[in-house]
C-alpha cells in the first residue's frame, strides 16, 4: 500500500497547533507508512505489479470523494469498479482490510506510545489509577479507607459472543506478534538515540532483522483466509474468548493489582475486586446451540486455561528459586511443605524451595487430570494428591511467599509468585465466572410442563399473573421435588433442567465463583423471577423452603431490556421483594441483588436519547428501592450493564459511562459486557487491556467514593424527559411507522449478507420474519455501522432539540440556554451528547447516499434517505449550538487523529461493498462475490472498530 503521505501531506503554512500535531503524530505516521510499505511490496510481490497499481488508483479515488467530494472521482471511481472483475474486487478488499488491520495495530502502538509520554512528563492522564487516587487523597479519602471500599467492592468485564466477532484466532495471533515487533522496533530506535550509532553498530542490523519478522508476519497475513467457511460454533466462540487470557487477562491483572497496592502504600494486601465473567457457553437466549454440554466444555476449556497457567509459572518457579539451605535460612512451615513433597532427588536435598515447588506442581498436575482430563507438560515426579480447591494450592503459594519474606526474599517473590498468588485469588480453578442466561417465555414452558405432568395446574401459562405468583410461592415453600418418575419429558424441558444440573456440579468441582448468575432476558412480571427460583429448587441450586429456611446458590438476575421493561422495573423488583420469604431467602444467600439492564432492544425500541433517559430512570427508582432493603434486609444492588459495542447499544467510553451513572447507582458493584470486535480493540494487546481494565477500576473508586455526579435539577429532569418523548416519536415515526421504512433498511444495508456470514453461532434474527421487531439489536446496529449511517446513535436527537426550543409559550434563547447548561453541568447529558459527537464523526453521509442506491425503488430511496438526510444535519446543528464546538471530536483528539489517519483506507471498502452487493442482488451468485462482501465486512468492522 501506499504511504499516506501522498495525499496527506501538511500545508507549507501551519499555524502553532498543527505543527505540535503533526510532529506528535509523526511516529504514528512513520508506523503506517512502514507497515503499508511492507503490505505493498507483499502484493506487488505476490499479485503483480497491475494489482498493486489497481489499488493503488481506488485508493486515489476515494480519498478524493471523501476529503473534495470529488463529483469526477466519484464517476470514475464508479465506472472503475463496476468494471473490476470478481477476482480483481477480492484482491482489492483484501488489500485495504488487511491495511485497516495493520493502520488499528499502529495506533494502538500509538497510544500507547503517547500515554508513556504524558506519564514521563508527570502528566498522568484521566481514567487513570494515578489521578483517580490523587483525586481521592485531595478530598482527604485515606488509602485505608480506598482499601476498605474496595475489600466491599465487585467489578466485573463480562465477555459475551455475539454475531459482530469477525476476528479469526490465527489472524489475531499473527496481529500480536505484530504489535510486539512495533514495540521492539521502537526499543531499538530509543537506544540508538541513546547511544552513538557509529559505535553500536548493531542497531542497524537489529532494525533491518525486525523488518524482515514484520515483512514475514505480513505475508503469513496475506496468505492467511480472513473468512471462516463453516459456521461459528459455540467451542470456536469459547476458544476465541480464551485467547485473550494467556496475552492479556491472566497477566495483566496481577499487574493491576500490584500497581494499585504500589500506588495505596503501606495498606493490607488489596481484596481481590476486579474479576472476569463470560456468557460464552452459558447463555442460551436465541441460541439452541447452547446446551449442558456447552456449559461443561465452557468450564472445563476455562479451568484447562487457568491450570496450565500456574502450570507453567510453577515450572519457572522452581527454576528461580534454587536457594540452598546452606545459604538462607527458611520458615518451619516450608520445611514441613518441602518435607511433603514427593521429591527425594539427592540434587535437590538442599533447595526446599525446589522441592516443594515439584510437589506442588504435581498435585496441579493431578488436579488438571481430574478436572479436565489434560496431561501436565512435564513430570519431574507422578502427578498426585490433587488439590481440592484453589484456596488449597494459594495457602502452599502462601507459605513459600512468608518464607521468602521472613529470610531476606522479598524481592525474589515479588518478580513471579506474587503476581501468580493474586492469579489464583482472582482465577481460581474457573478462570472465569459464567452467567446462565434463558429468555423467560422457556423458563415458563419448563414450569408449566412440569406442573402439568404433577398434575398441579393443567394450563399454568393462562393463568393470571396474580394466581401463577401464588401457585409459585406455594411450590417454593413445598419440599418436594416436581418431576414424576417415569413420567416423560420434552426435549425443551430436559434441556433447560440439565444446564441447572451442571451448573449445581461445575460449583461443587470448580468452586462457587464458577457459576453465580441466573439472567432472565425479556423480564417482564415477577412470576418471570418465581420459575426460576422453583427451577433452581428442582435442581438443587436453592435448598430449603421459602418459608423457612431457603438458600440460592446462584443469583436471579431480571433483564430489563425495552422500553416498557425499564420503566416497570422498580415496581417488578417491589413486588418480587415483597413476597413473604423473597428478602429473607436473598440475605441467607449473600445479600446481594444483580439487575441487568438492557441498552441494545432498548435503543431499537425507543431510539438513542429515550433509551439511556429510561435506563438512567430505573436506575434512580432502583436505588431508592434497595435504600430501603439494604436498611431492613442488608441487601446490596449490583447493576449489570448489557453495553454494546456501538453507542447505539451503550458502548463509548467506559470511563466516562460510569461516572454518568445516577447518584448512589455504583457503590463498588459494578458489571459491564463486553461484545463482538470491541473486545479484540480492547484487549488484544496486553498493554491497552490493561489500561482499559484499570480505567473501570479508576471511575469506580471515584464513582463511589467523590460521588461526581450530584442529584440534577428538576428544571434538567423536565427538560430530559421532554427531549426523550420527543426524540421516541421522531424515531419511532420513521422506523416502525414510515411505509417502506423495513425495506429500505434491507436493502440500503448489508444485513442480510450479515445474517449469512459465519461470524457468530446464534441467529440474526429471532424469528424466520424480516421485520425490525423481531431482528436482533445486535445485526440491526452492525448493519447501520457497515454503512456508515449509524442511524441507532443518533438518530431523533435534533428533532427533539428543535421541538424542545420552539414550545408555544416559551423563548428560544432561554431554552437554548437551559440545554447548554445541563451539557455543562450534568454529566448523564454530557457524556450521551459526547457519545453521540462520536458516533456522527464516524458517520459519512456521501458514503451512505451510495448503499442508498441500492433500494431499487427510487422514490421509496429519496423519501427516506432525504429523511435521514435533513435530521443528521439537525443533530449536528445542535450539538454545534449546545455544546459551542463547531468540529466533531473537538474533545477527543485520540479518536480525531484514529479518523484522521484510517478512514480514507477504510471507504474504499464501503464503496467495493456497495458494489459487490449490487451484484450479488441482481443475481451474480457465484463465491467470489459472496466472499468479497464478507472480506469487506470484516475489514469495516475492523478499521471503524466499535460497530457490533
Amino acid at each position: 500500500m501506499a504511504s499516506p503521505s501522498r495525499k496527506s501531506s501538511a500545508p507549507a503554512v501551519r499555524d502553532e497547533k498543527t505543527v505540535r500535531r503533526v510532529d506528535k503524530d509523526q511516529p504514528l505516521i512513520e508506523d503506517i507508512r512502514l507497515l503499508g510499505r511492507i503490505l505493498g511490496d507483499v502484493i506487488r510481490e505476490q499479485e503483480g505489479v497491475a494489482a498493486f497499481d489497481l489499488i493503488e488508483q481506488v485508493r486515489q479515488l476515494s480519498v478524493s470523494f471523501r476529503r473534495d467530494a470529488d463529483e469526477s472521482a466519484d464517476k470514475t471511481l464508479k465506472r472503475l469498479l463496476k468494471g473490476l472483475t470478481a477476482d480483481q474486487t477480492v484482491s482489492v478488499i483484501r488489500a485495504f482490510t488487511y491495511f485497516s488491520h495493520l493502520a488499528n495495530l499502529a495506533e494502538d502502538r500509538h497510544h500507547i506510545r503517547r500515554r508513556a509520554v504524558h506519564e514521563r512528563a508527570g502528566n498522568t492522564q484521566e481514567g487513570s489509577i494515578e489521578v483517580a487516587l490523587a483525586r481521592l487523597r485531595w478530598a482527604g479519602i485515606s488509602a485505608g479507607a480506598v482499601a476498605q471500599t474496595l475489600a466491599q467492592s465487585y467489578v466485573s468485564p463480562v465477555l459475551t459472543a455475539h454475531p459482530t466477532e469477525v476476528q479469526r484466532q490465527s489472524i489475531l495471533v499473527a496481529e500480536r506478534e505484530i504489535s510486539q515487533l512495533l514495540a521492539a522496533r521502537e526499543d531499538i530506535e530509543v537506544r540508538a538515540q541513546l547511544y552513538n550509532s557509529a559505535k553500536d553498530a548493531l542497531t542497524p542490523r537489529e532494525l533491518a532483522r525486525n523488518e524482515e519478522q514484520l515483512r514475514a508476519l505480513v505475508s503469513q497475513l496475506w496468505q492467511t483466509r480472513l473468512l471462516r467457511y463453516s459456521k461459528l460454533t459455540v467451542a470456536d466462540e469459547i476458544e476465541n474468548a480464551l485467547s485473550y487470557y494467556e496475552a492479556t487477562f491472566l497477566r495483566e491483572i496481577p499487574k493491576l493489582y500490584a500497581h494499585l497496592e504500589q500506588e495505596l502504600g503501606n495498606t493490607p494486601p488489596i481484596h481481590s475486586f476486579l474479576r472476569m465473567g463470560h456468557w460464552i457457553g452459558g447463555d442460551r437466549d436465541g441460541n439452541p446451540n447452547v446446551t449442558a454440554a456447552s456449559l461443561d466444555l465452557a468450564l472445563s476449556r476455562q479451568a484447562e486455561v487457568a491450570l496450565r497457567h500456574y502450570l507453567r509459572e510453577v515450572h519457572y518457579l522452581g527454576g528461580e528459586l534454587s536457594l540452598s539451605l546452606r545459604l538462607a535460612d527458611i520458615s518451619p512451615e516450608m520445611q514441613e511443605l518441602a518435607q511433603r513433597s514427593p521429591d527425594v532427588s539427592e540434587h535437590r536435598a538442599d533447595e526446599p524451595y525446589r522441592r516443594a515447588l515439584t510437589g506442588v506442581y504435581a498435585r496441579l498436575a493431578a488436579t488438571l487430570k481430574g478436572l479436565t482430563g489434560g496431561e501436565a507438560a512435564r513430570h519431574a515426579v507422578a502427578p498426585q494428591n490433587a488439590y481440592a480447591s484453589a484456596q488449597e494450592f494459594l495457602a502452599d503459594l502462601k507459605i513459600i511467599d512468608a518464607s521468602l519474606s521472613g529470610n531476606h526474599g522479598q524481592a525474589l517473590a515479588a518478580q513471579r509468585l506474587r503476581p501468580l498468588m493474586r492469579a489464583v485469588q482472582v482465577f481460581g480453578f474457573h478462570l472465569a465466572t459464567v452467567d446462565l442466561r434463558q429468555s423467560s417465555d422457556k423458563h415458563e414452558e419448563v414450569v408449566a410442563e412440569l406442573l402439568a405432568k404433577a398434575r398441579i395446574e393443567p394450563a399454568y401459562s393462562a393463568l393470571p399473573e396474580d394466581a401463577k405468583c401464588t401457585l409459585l410461592i406455594r411450590l417454593l415453600e413445598d419440599a418436594r421435588p416436581l418431576r414424576v418418575v417415569g413420567a416423560e419429558y420434552s426435549a425443551h424441558s430436559q434441556g433447560e433442567l440439565a444446564i441447572f444440573e451442571a451448573a449445581k456440579r461445575l460449583r461443587e468441582t470448580l468452586g462457587a465463583q464458577a457459576i453465580r448468575h441466573c439472567i432472565i432476558s425479556h423480564t417482564e412480571s415477577v412470576s418471570d423471577l418465581l420459575e426460576v427460583l422453583l427451577l433452581q429448587k428442582e435442581t438443587g441450586l436453592l435448598r430449603g423452603t421459602l418459608d423457612e429456611d431457603a438458600f440460592g446458590d446462584v443469583i436471579v438476575v431480571p433483564l430489563f431490556e425495552t422500553i416498557e421493561d425499564l420503566r416497570g422495573a422498580a415496581a417488578i423488583m417491589r413486588r418480587y421483594y415483597a413476597l413473604p420469604g423473597v428478602a429473607a431467602m436473598v440475605q441467607r444467600s449473600g445479600g446481594e441483588q444483580d439487575i441487568m439492564l438492557g441498552y441494545s432492544d432498548s435503543n431499537k425500541d425507543g431510539g438513542i436519547f429515550t433509551s439511556n433517559w429510561e435506563l438512567y430512570r430505573a436506575e434512580i427508582a432502583l436505588v431508592e428501592l434497595f435504600d430501603e432493603l439494604a436498611d431492613s434486609h442488608g441487601i446490596r444492588l449490583r447493576m449489570f450493564h448489557g453495553r454494546g459495542g456501538t453507542v447505539g447499544r451503550g458502548g463509548g467510553p467506559s470511563y466516562q459511562a460510569i461516572l454518568a451513572q445516577p447518584p448512589g447507582t455504583v457503590r463498588g458493584q459494578i458489571r459491564l459486557t463486553e461484545q463482538g470486535e470491541v473486545i479484540a480493540s480492547k484487549y488484544a494487546n496486553p498493554e491497552i487491556g490493561r489500561r482499559n481494565l484499570e480505567t473501570l477500576v479508576a471511575a469506580t473508586l471515584e464513582a463511589t467514593l467523590l460521588q461526581p455526579t450530584k442529584a440534577a435539577s428538576r428544571a434538567f429532569l423536565d427538560a430530559a424527559a421532554f427531549l426523550s418523548q420527543a426524540s421516541m416519536d421522531a424515531y419511532r415515526h420513521l422506523v416502525y411507522e414510515t411505509p417502506g421504512f423495513t425495506s429500505y433498511f434491507f436493502s440500503s444495508t448489508p444485513i442480510r449478507e450479515i445474517a449469512e456470514l459465519n461470524i457468530g453461532s446464534r441467529p440474526a434474527s429471532r424469528k424466520p420474519s424480516q421485520k425490525i421487531e423481531d431482528l436482533r439489536a445486535i445485526p440491526w446496529g452492525f448493519s447501520w455501522g457497515q454503512c456508515r449511517l449509524t442511524l441507532p446513535g443518533w438518530y431523533g436527537f435534533g428533532a427533539a432539540v428543535k421541538a424542545f426550543v420552539e414550545q408555544p409559550g416559551k423563548d428560544a434563547k432561554t431554552q437554548w440556554a437551559l440545554l447548554q447548561r445541563m451539557y455543562k453541568q450534568w454529566p448523564f447529558f454530557r457524556a450521551l451528547l459526547s457519545n453521540m459527537d462520536m458516533v456522527l464523526a464516524k458517520s459519512d453521509l456521501n458514503l451512505a447516499s451510495r448503499y442508498s442506491e441500492l433500494v431499487a425503488d427510487t422514490r421509496l430511496r429519496r423519501r427516506i434517505f432525504s429523511a435521514i438526510e435533513l435530521e443528521w444535519q439537525s443533530t449536528v446543528d445542535a450539538l454545534v449550538q449546545i455544546t459551542g464546538d463547531k468540529e466533531r471530536l473537538a474533545h477527543n483528539s485520540a479518536l480525531a487523529r484514529s479518523i484522521r489517519h484510517r478512514f480514507p483506507y477504510i471507504d474504499p471498502l464501503n464503496h467495493l461493498q456497495v458494489e459487490l452487493v449490487r451484484r450479488w442482488r441482481a443475481g451474480q451468485t457465484d463465491d467470489r462475490v459472496k466472499n468479497g462482501i464478507h472480506l469487506s465486512i470484516n475489514g469495516i468492522a475492523a478499521g471503524v472498530r466499535n460497530t457490533g
